[in-house]
């Protein structure tokens, strides 16, 4: 895929995370906007669109809590800043709260947050997304329009944006060794927390595990 208008949303400070390599984890569940109120995967190759409105700096950990500055509701930029877009190689429907608890190393997230979500619509489980993140070979500012605004996940930019000439913030192996990592912390969680693994833990994989994609 050469260029491409779909944007994935999420919060600018997680967007900054991922394009600096601090993470490749993202955690989700369904925006008021989703179809039925449920986040679903689009597309598995996606610009990556930093919002600020719902940031909060009491739901991060203190390192990157530090970097939000909290704004009034409705609020936006008038230019967007686009410098990165990733490929999404996992998604894991975790229901399990161990399971999620395991992971607590790999995300900007704190326990407030990860009980918060669980707690929302605790009929549904918590998508834990596995990004591998490409900075752009320029960084584009587009214009805001109305139709990116509301609580949604996925959005299309106005104009494609060109994915040639990206480079990769982790090298292929350091991506497969965290990968690695968090599937196997997933399926076992009482390798990282020491508890007994029930025979019935509610923990449904969705893995896409695409390779590596190399663009330009």
């Amino acid at each position: 895929m050469k260029a491409t208008t779909r944007a994935l949303k999420e919060w600018n400070v997680a967007v900054n995370a991922l394009e600096q390599g601090q993470t490749i984890v993202l955690l989700r569940k369904g925006g008021i906007r989703e179809q039925a109120g449920q986040f679903n995967i689009a597309d598995k190759q996606v610009l990556l669109y930093p919002t600020f409105e719902h940031q909060h700096p009491d739901l991060l950990k203190p390192n990157f809590a530090s970097q939000v500055k909290t704004v009034e509701s409705g609020w936006h930029p008038e230019i967007i800043r686009i410098g990165s877009w990733a490929e999404i190689t996992d998604v894991f429907l975790v229901a399990w709260e161990p399971a999620i608890t395991a992971l607590f190393p790999y995300h900007i997230w704190n326990e407030k947050f990860v009980s918060d979500r669980l707690k929302w619509k605790q009929n549904q489980p918590i998508s834990i997304l596995l990004l591998r993140t490409y900075r752009l070979a320029e960084t584009v500012e587009i214009p805001y329009i109305a139709e990116y605004g509301g609580c949604r996940s996925w959005i299309d930019v106005a104009a494609p944006i060109s994915l040639e000439g990206s480079q990769a913030v982790l090298s292929d192996r350091e991506y497969i060794e965290r990968s690695n990592e968090i599937r196997n912390l997933i399926a076992n969680p009482a390798n990282a927390s020491g508890l007994k693994l029930a025979e019935d833990r509610a923990v449904e994989t969705a893995s896409i595990q695409t390779k590596p994609t190399s663009v330009g």
